[in-house]
């Protein structure tokens, strides 16, 4: 069941193998933009209770 072509750790069991390739993956994925106006308008959005006047 173990694959010759792994690098991983000597001794990894195959549970500690599948997360690290999902975070290997995780890391690969595009991430958001960062600053400029994308950044500004998340800031201005409005406040997750603040359009729900019945919950103050």
């Amino acid at each position: 069941m173990s694959d010759s072509n792994d690098d991983g750790p000597p001794g990894e069991t195959p549970i500690q193998r599948a997360l690290r390739l999902k975070q290997a993956a995780l890391a690969a994925r595009p991430k958001p933009p960062r600053g400029g106006r994308f950044q500004r308008e998340q800031a201005n959005r409005i406040a997750a209770g603040s359009s729900k006047p019945w919950n103050s």
